[in-house]
């Protein structure tokens, strides 16, 4: 056994990024023309205007487009990856696990890795994961990856739900550094199993088999209780972000960016508020995207740091809600020039 009080010898650190959404838009005009619906009271409640359809493929394809855009940008080669850590709810099959396929994908010959089910908070869950892996000093490359294709599992003849999904990967390479003042410094993770009739996909594990009778009454297809999750998840991601500044001992002033889960623009409008932060310091991109689930929060840090909004040394706190119930904030310094 080694010395209990080394078991953050290392930090971990971003230093790459990447990410892949299908080329298919299924703007609100379109949502229109298959629900009952429209673009005025999509936009007003929820913030999107778009979403992404992937006709052909499954979450390992997104998972791996994303994987393939990210080592496009660095010299690290997928050989030399250790872990692959999927965040989905989405896998392509119960098993082998997407991770197995990514990896396949990829040609990441020498990794090992696994799936992470947290639904909205994966990300966050996979990212506290992979860090735990490197600061230990046994893994040096561990690739973290938040995919979804929630169009698989969408119920388009349901106007509440249906308006809310998109499809889409994306990806951040974890690596072992020396400095300690970089890379992820906190996470407070939660889950309360209470919130389980709230949020669900009842059919399709052991308790409910698939049967003609699952797939008659739609099980197989997210189930959400709108106002019950709105509530939940309002007070659930502002606490534990305004949580996390405090633990860190940051005020608005030191936080460059809110990170949110991108669910619902009320949602994260009321994080913001509770942590003190103006519009201007919120990543969004829901309106291009809608949600993603696992991919959103990646989503955005890919986006963000390509448009040369974020620079090194930049106190980010990632945010998410999600089924289960989960959720969770993280303190990230930036480390990308």
């Amino acid at each position: 056994m080694g010395n209990q009080n080394n078991s953050k010898m290392y930090s971990a650190e971003i230093t790459a990024v990447g990410m892949y959404v299908p080329e298919k838009i299924m703007d609100n005009k379109y949502m229109e023309s298959i629900v009952d619906t429209n673009d005025e009271w999509i936009v007003t409640r929820t913030g999107i205007r778009e979403r992404r359809l992937l006709e052909n493929g499954a979450t390992s394809d997104l998972a791996a487009g994303a994987a393939k855009d990210l080592f496009t940008t660095t010299d690290v080669k997928p050989e030399e990856i250790d872990v692959i850590i999927v965040a989905t709810v989405t896998p392509d099959m119960m098993f082998p696990a997407t991770a197995c396929l990514v990896q396949e994908k990829i040609g990441a010959t020498n990794a090992w890795g696994f799936d992470m089910s947290a639904a909205c908070s994966g990300f966050l869950f996979a990212l506290q994961t992979g860090a735990s892996l490197i600061q230990g000093g046994q893994y040096k490359n561990v690739l973290v990856l938040g995919a979804d294709k929630m169009s698989s599992i969408t119920d388009y003849t349901d106007r509440n739900t249906c308006i809310l999904f998109g499809d889409a990967g994306a990806a951040v390479l974890l690596q072992r550094t020396d400095n300690k003042e970089l890379g992820i410094q906190n996470s407070i993770l939660r889950i309360d199993g209470s919130g389980k009739e709230s949020l669900n996909m009842k059919g399709g594990g052991s308790l409910n088999p698939p049967t003609h009778e699952t797939i008659d009454n739609k099980m197989h297809y997210i189930y959400q209780d709108g106002q019950a999750v709105f509530k939940v998840a309002v007070k659930g991601m502002a606490d534990v972000s305004a949580e996390m500044m405090e633990m860190q001992g940051l005020k608005p002033e030191d936080v460059a960016y809110l990170v949110p889960h991108q669910a619902n623009l009320r949602i994260i409008d009321a994080t913001a508020r509770r942590m003190g932060l103006e519009k201007e310091k919120v990543m969004i991109n829901i309106d291009k995207y809608g949600n993603t689930t696992a991919a959103t929060i990646p989503l955005c840090l890919v986006e963000y740091y390509r448009d040369g909004k974020i620079k090194k040394g930049d106190n980010l706190i990632l945010s998410a809600f999600g089924a289960g119930f989960t959720w969770g904030a993280t303190h990230l310094v930036w480390s990308l020039d």
